[in-house]
C-alpha cells in the first residue's frame, strides 16, 4: 500500500511514517475517514504485568487515529487470554488464572492515558474487556450462532495454524477457536460500538481478515483491517527484546532511565525510522536528523530517547534520565537516578567482578563478564578490568558505599551493599 495515494489524514499520517503493511479495502476505508469519523481498535491480551515496547506501535497507531480526528478502542483480551494466541508460537501459551488475568489487566491499562485521551466525546477513546461478551456464550450457543461461518479449510491455511502444524507442533483445539474469538470481538464491536476497522501487527492479518468477513457477511456492514509490518531493528532483532530482557512500558518493570537508554542506544540506521513510528516530531525535523553525521548522531539520537520517554514517562523523567547519563558516560560521574542494585555485602566485598556483574544484570553469565573483561569492556569505577576474578576490595566502595559498575559502552549500575 505504499504507492496508493490516500486522501484522509488518517490514512496519509500512516504511509507517511510507515505504520502500513497491508489493508482490506483501502479505497473504502480512505472514504469513511475522509467523510466521518471512523472508531477502531486494537486488542491487547493480558499475558503480562506491563506490555513492551513490542506492543507500542500498536498503541501509536490509536494515537495517530485520535490525533487525525477518530475514535480509538482499546480492547483488553480478558476472555481471549484465557484462550492464548497461537500466533508465532511454537507451543501453548501457559494458562493463567482469572486472578492472574485480572491483575495483568489492572497492570496493562495504566500505560494508555500517556498515549490516549479518554472521556465521553465523540473522538475520546475507551477501553472494554472481550470477557463481557465471550464469556456469555453457552459452547453449543457460540458454535451454532459463528461456527457456520467457518471453515477448516481456511483457517488451516492461516499462517498461526499453518506453520505451526509444518513445523510437525500439536495445536490443541483450544488455540485452533482463538481466532473464532477475534472475530467475534470485531462482530461485537461493531454492533455494540460502531466500530469499522480493526488495526494489528502483521502476523495478525488471518485474524483481523476473518473478523472482516464476519461482519461483512453477517450484518451485511462495512469493515476494514489494517496491519502494520513486522518490527525488527536494523540487526536484524526482534522490537523490544533485547539481552538484559524485555522494554516493559510500566514503571514497576523498567525504569524511566533504562527506557531512555534503550533508544539512546539504537542503530544508527533505525533513528529516522523510530523517530516517525514512535514520537510525534514533525517529519521534517525527522529529516534534519537523519542526515547528521558523526557525532551529529549521538544527538538524534538522544533526541529519539527524550522524545519517546517523555511520551511515556513525563518531560521530566526524561530530562532527569538524560542528565543522569550523561553524567555517567560522558563525565564519569555517578548520580542517584542511575540504576541500583542492592547486593548481600559478602556477595560484593571479596567477590569476583565476573560474579558481581552478572548478579548486578550487566551480563548473563560469570563466562560472558570474563569474555567482556578480557576485551576491555567491564569497568569498576571507571576503570577497565581485564581479569574478571578480580576481587573487589572495600576500598572500591565510595563514600556513600557504593561501586559503580559498567558493560561495554552503553550498561552502568550502581552496587550497594547492605
Amino acid at each position: 500500500m505504499t504507492d496508493y495515494a490516500f486522501k484522509s489524514d488518517f490514512l496519509k499520517t500512516l504511509q507517511a511514517r510507515g505504520y502500513i503493511h497491508q489493508v482490506t479495502h483501502p479505497m473504502e476505508l480512505d472514504e469513511a475517514a475522509s467523510n466521518g469519523i471512523v472508531t477502531a481498535y486494537i486488542g491487547f491480551d493480558a499475558t503480562a504485568p506491563s506490555l513492551h515496547v513490542g506492543s507500542l506501535i500498536q498503541i501509536m497507531m490509536l494515537r495517530r487515529l485520535q490525533q487525525a480526528g477518530h475514535k480509538p478502542v482499546v480492547l483488553m483480551g480478558g476472555g481471549t487470554t484465557r484462550v492464548g494466541d497461537p500466533t508465532g508460537k511454537d507451543a501453548s501459551r501457559p494458562q493463567l488464572t482469572d486472578e492472574t488475568i485480572q491483575a495483568n489487566i489492572d497492570g496493562i491499562q495504566k500505560v494508555f492515558a500517556q498515549f490516549l485521551k479518554f472521556g465521553d466525546g465523540p473522538t475520546d477513546a475507551i477501553m472494554l474487556n472481550n470477557d463481557e461478551w465471550l464469556s456469555r456464550f453457552g459452547y453449543i450457543q457460540f458454535l451454532r450462532e459463528f461456527g457456520t461461518h467457518f471453515t477448516v479449510n481456511r483457517m488451516l491455511s492461516f499462517d498461526s495454524v499453518k506453520l505451526r502444524l509444518e513445523r510437525e507442533q500439536p495445536m490443541t483445539f483450544l488455540e485452533f477457536n482463538y481466532m473464532l474469538m477475534q472475530s467475534v470481538d470485531f462482530l461485537e464491536l461493531n454492533r455494540a460500538h460502531n466500530v469499522t476497522l480493526q488495526m494489528g501487527g502483521s502476523d495478525q492479518w488471518g485474524n483481523i481478515t476473518s473478523g472482516v468477513d464476519l461482519v461483512r457477511r453477517v450484518d451485511q456492514k462495512a469493515a476494514f483491517g489494517l496491519t502494520t509490518p513486522l518490527l525488527t531493528t536494523a540487526s536484524g532483532g526482534k522490537m523490544g527484546k533485547t539481552a538484559s530482557g524485555a522494554i516493559w512500558l510500566n514503571e514497576e518493570q523498567l525504569s524511566p532511565y533504562d527506557y531512555w537508554q534503550f533508544w539512546r542506544n539504537a542503530d544508527d540506521a533505525d533513528v529516522g525510522r523510530f523517530m516517525r513510528l514512535f514520537t510525534d516530531l514533525p517529519l521534517d525535523q525527522i529529516t534534519l536528523y537523519e542526515a547528521m553525521e558523526g557525532a551529529g548522531i549521538n544527538e538524534a539520537k538522544k533526541a529519539l530517547a527524550d522524545a519517546a520517554t517523555s511520551m511515556l514517562h513525563g518531560t521530566e523523567a526524561a530530562q532527569t534520565a538524560r542528565a543522569a547519563a550523561e553524567s555517567a558516560f560522558e563525565k564519569g560521574q555517578l548520580s542517584a537516578d542511575l540504576p541500583t542494585v542492592e547486593m548481600a555485602r559478602d556477595e560484593v566485598v571479596g567477590a569476583m567482578i565476573a560474579a558481581v556483574a552478572t548478579k548486578a544484570g550487566l551480563t548473563s553469565s560469570n563466562g560472558e563478564a570474563r569474555r567482556l573483561a578480557q576485551g576491555g569492556g567491564l569497568r569498576l569505577n571507571d576503570v577497565a578490568i581485564s581479569d574478571g576474578a578480580h576481587l573487589i576490595a572495600e576500598t572500591d566502595l565510595n563514600a556513600d558505599g557504593v561501586l559503580k559498575l559498567g558493560a561495554g559502552k552503553k550498561k552502568i549500575v550502581l552496587v550497594k551493599p547492605v
